[in-house]
């Protein structure tokens, strides 16, 4: 769900509609119109939004981006748990967390909230469009900080699978890797820096075989692509990506990321109950 805040303006346009087409000249006055006939715009006083709603600042209009013509998703996440507080998926490669670009209604938040009816779903943590596994979702808002604790203070244990090339036997088996990632160029890539440590990843090779290996990543920190950056800094990166340890180009048929959120363990805030999710898919 996307939000446009009204601000206070010297000369305010007479209809809040009147501001949403200056505000975006992009968008075809008509589009609006017709998620206004739909009452598919809201305001955050509960109203929604029809054409004649006068403009008052300090409020926030919520909308909805849409895609014409947008193609079913190519795989649907696997719901693996649901109570009163959380939801847990199993989320297939290639489909984005939340609405990006071209993928609104593939994206696994709106997808979501369609299917289970459910429209406050809000995802805990992030997985890559290109990573599949196990997401944990919240289903209110009245727990979304107690469930956002276990990451922030480092009390779910995440395990994920990632398949890289191994040219030569490595001299170890495993590795931890402690060091600071920041914004890199370009802006949506990360890069390792000097400076104080703020990721941390637990590796091993599992196995090897044919020139492949399979490696468990345990990560104790949340950085962007922190797995990604740290496998590339122990020589292995993962196979078919992108970004590390170098820009490629990625053409249309290209296989995903080979890295897949494979299990997420942790003791409930709210019930107290121990938790452990699997994810059923598998890297080739």
């Amino acid at each position: 769900m996307s939000r446009v805040y009204l601000p206070k303006l010297e000369l305010p346009p007479p209809t809040i509609l009147d501001y949403l087409f200056a505000r975006f000249p992009r968008i075809d006055p008509d589009v609006w119109r017709d998620r206004i006939r739909r009452g598919v715009v809201t305001l955050s006083d509960g109203t929604t939004l029809i054409e004649d709603s006068a403009y008052r600042h300090g409020i926030f209009v919520f909308y909805r981006r849409e895609v014409p013509f947008e193609p079913a998703p190519a795989e649907e996440p696997i719901i693996v748990h649901r109570d009163e507080n959380i939801l847990v998926v199993d989320k297939p490669h290639g489909m984005p967390v939340t609405p990006v670009g071209q993928f609104v209604e593939r994206s696994l938040l709106v997808f979501l909230q369609k299917t289970t009816g459910i429209d406050t779903l809000a995802p805990m943590h992030r997985l890559d469009s290109e990573t599949a596994g196990i997401l944990l979702l919240t289903i209110g808002p009245d727990v979304r900080g107690t469930y956002h604790g276990l990451f922030a203070k480092g009390l779910i244990e995440r395990e994920y699978h990632a398949l890289a090339y191994i040219k030569e036997p490595p001299m170890q088996t495993h590795w931890r890797i402690e060091n600071r990632i920041e914004r890199g160029e370009p802006w949506f890539c990360q890069k390792i820096v000097e400076g104080k440590t703020n990721a941390v990843t637990e590796i091993d090779l599992l196995q090897e075989s044919d020139g492949v290996g399979l490696f468990r990543l345990m990560p104790k920190t949340g950085k962007k692509h922190q797995l990604r950056l740290h496998m590339a800094s122990i020589g292995f990166p993962i196979q078919s990506d992108p970004f590390y340890p170098e820009m490629s180009e990625r053409r249309a048929g290209d296989p995903h990321l080979r890295l897949l959120a494979v299990r997420a363990a942790f003791v409930d805030p709210v019930t107290g109950i121990q938790q452990s999710f699997s994810s059923s898919r598998r890297l080739d």
